[in-house]
């Protein structure tokens, strides 16, 4: 018994830490080869993967912003569309350009930005970027529970239900993720196919219904008069009301998530994939396009043919106005039909929206050192993730209309930081008229996202709590992995590996030094330091060992050394690193693996309070060098007949 529990415990350990190979076509942190690089599906069969969580939107898009603009709902949703097509949409086909592996926006805005500033603003973005994706699991988990509580055949039965449908529904797209995520792209064609096809069936329906009852749309033109006056006033309104339909511009950063998976041509390569970019940009243009044309027809039959009261919470079109005319105008079972086909897509959406998740998360925090190693794999994450959204599903009470502001701030913040990115990277490139036009589109979003941060601050609150709960997280985890041996390789030039083979005959001895002057007189007085400090003879020589902190936020990073001769006299091995400890530690285990010898190395000791070296080290990479080096090495090497040795005087 004894033996079989640690057995069991390690094939737990060994299924739970299976790595990534689910969810992209390469490991996390390889490059595709240039063969690999043109491979993957074609454009539209991808684009039904982004578009279960875009489509999806339909579920719940029309009741939104019938609660949102009332009568004014269809000309509100041509504004809507209007930004989609003119804003959103091209700011993300340049944001395919910039970031051709589905990086996203934030690799863009990575990018310019370095140290700890850089590290917090990305941060403050995956916190914005996780409030879009889980959200867009419980809305859509709640609002595909809604269908199934509504339909006419089951209400009596599940009618105070809802709450534990959602969990259910959110707890099953776990085990999907907790099983293997395959051939998703196959089933997402399947599904939008059968959902835009219903949808389309039923929007027919409903225009055909408008047309051949003419007095519909003569008492929505004269309601609309009589509470707006005139057509300006409308417009203007309709302006004004806008950022309530939001909700309307999700699936572009998903759309971008998934370009790896497009086709590309046969001369693609890894660093000029043009083939899988305009394979990306057919994919969101056409998504666009169909979502619109969905978008201002969907909006116009739910305004003139729903009841305003039906609308509202507890009424019969909250949440599903398009499944309410299903059942209205081409009866139960068709609406039956349609009901699981919404079911099913907005239960996928979720999927899309945590395959979105697994690609983001891993990409950054585990880099950053801001997350334990098993958070590069996909089970632990999903665990992490679908607890999150049952809390989340528990604190909106899986009601759809509230979780609806802090599903458009996460998506508006997106959009908005996408967009000033690409207004930087106009700018850099000199592209002047794109510059301006960016901008414009920028000013234009983040007018948006205020708003509706002021119309619904519920939004801004449950993303403060993700961003202040990643960052927090993030800090905890970088101080618990704080002398963790982060080196990913070392490389030697020439001299430095003629230094090292020359040393290698006697006792390796290296000295620590801080570059000041780096005169004669620097080295040679430092050297008798550390003879008279350490008792160390005469003839014995030493190598100086020199660290130039470059970005101390970085955590994982290759090292290279080089080596000089200064003044005729002093070998001095010269690298840069993000941390000073981990540098030395792991040119020492490298010393020693490639000599078979125990290398030697000589501090003295740092002046001033150990608590606050402690910080310098933790914040810039320097601080309490001497014990910090000897802890990494301790935590790398837990033999101590193996373990280089670190003098200090």
């Amino acid at each position: 018994m004894a033996t079989t529990t640690p057995a069991r415990a390690n094939r737990l350990r060994a299924w739970m830490l299976e790595g990534l190979s689910d969810m992209a076509k390469t490991p996390q942190g390889a490059q595709a080869t240039p063969e690999q690089a043109h491979k993957g599906r074609r454009w539209w069969r991808v684009m039904c993967l982004t578009g279960v969580d875009y489509f999806s939107t339909l579920g719940y898009q029309p009741g939104i912003a019938a609660l949102a603009a009332g009568l004014l709902s269809p000309v509100a949703t041509i504004v809507l569309v209007i930004v989609t097509l003119a804003g959103a949409l091209p700011v993300y086909r340049r944001v395919a350009e910039e970031s051709p592996h589905g990086e996203g926006s934030i690799a863009m805005l990575e990018r310019l930005l370095s140290f700890w500033k850089g590290k917090l603003f990305v941060l403050t973005l995956l916190g914005f970027a996780a409030t879009d994706f889980l959200i867009t699991i419980t809305l859509s988990a709640a609002d595909a529970s809604t269908h199934l509580v509504e339909n006419p055949h089951l209400n009596g039965v599940l009618h105070d239900k809802q709450m534990l449908i959602t969990l259910i529904l959110v707890a099953l797209l776990g085990a999907v993720f907790l099983k293997g995520f395959l051939e998703a792209i196959g089933v997402a064609v399947v599904l939008v196919g059968i959902y835009l096809s219903l949808n389309l069936v039923v929007v027919i329906s409903g225009l055909w219904h408008v047309i051949t009852a003419g007095h519909v749309i003569t008492d929505w033109a004269g309601a609309l008069t009589t509470e707006h006056g005139n057509v300006f006033a409308m417009v203007g309104v309709a302006l004004l009301v806008f950022p309530k339909l939001a909700l309307g511009l999700s699936g572009f950063e998903t759309g971008v998530a998934v370009m790896p998976h497009v086709e590309g041509d046969p001369t693609d390569t890894e660093e000029k994939p043009t083939g899988r970019i305009r394979g990306t940009k057919k994919l969101l243009t056409t998504a666009a396009v169909i979502m619109s044309a969905f978008l201002i027809c969907t909006s116009f039959i739910t305004t003139l043919l729903i009841p305003e009261d039906a609308f509202k919470s507890g009424g019969q079109a909250n949440g599903r106005a398009l499944a309410y005319l299903a059942h209205e105008y081409l009866g139960n079972a068709f609406g039956t039909v349609y009901d699981a086909s919404t079911i099913a897509i907005l239960w996928f959406a979720g999927a899309s929206a945590m395959a979105g998740l697994l690609n983001l998360m891993p990409r950054y925090l585990p880099r950053y050192g801001m997350a334990p190693h098993w958070a590069r794999a996909v089970r632990p994450m999903v665990i992490v993730f679908i607890l999150v959204a049952f809390l989340v599903t528990w604190i909106f009470d899986a009601d759809v209309d509230a979780q609806g502001g802090a599903y458009a701030t996460g998506v508006l913040v997106l959009i908005s930081s996408a967009a000033i990115a690409v207004t930087i990277a106009a700018r850099k490139a000199r592209q002047r008229g794109w510059t301006v036009g960016f901008a414009v589109i920028s000013a234009v979003f983040l007018y948006t996202t205020v708003v509706n941060v002021i119309e619904r601050p519920d939004g801004v609150k449950i993303g403060a709590c993700f961003i202040a709960g990643i960052i927090l997280v993030s800090l905890l985890s970088r101080l618990a992995r704080a002398f963790e041996l982060r080196v990913t390789s070392v490389t030697l030039d020439d001299m430095a590996e003629r230094f090292i083979r020359d040393m290698a005959t006697r006792r390796i001895r290296f000295i620590a030094n801080e570059p000041g002057q780096r005169d004669k007189a620097e080295y040679r007085e430092k050297i008798e330091q550390i003879r008279q400090d350490n008792d160390v003879p005469l003839q014995e020589d030493f190598v100086f060992v020199e660290v130039t902190v470059g970005d101390p936020s970085e955590f994982e990073a290759g090292l290279t050394v080089r080596g000089e001769v200064l003044h005729d006299r002093y070998r001095v091995l010269t690298l840069e690193s993000a941390s000073i400890p981990n540098a030395l530690a792991a040119l020492l285990l490298h010393v020693r693996d490639a000599t078979r010898c125990t290398p030697h190395i000589y501090f003295e000791w740092t002046e001033g309070d150990p608590f606050t070296n402690f910080l310098r080290f933790f914040l810039f990479g320097q601080g309490e060098v001497a014990p910090v080096t000897r802890e990494v090495l301790r935590e790398a090497e837990p033999d101590r007949s193996r373990r280089p040795r670190v003098h200090v005087g």
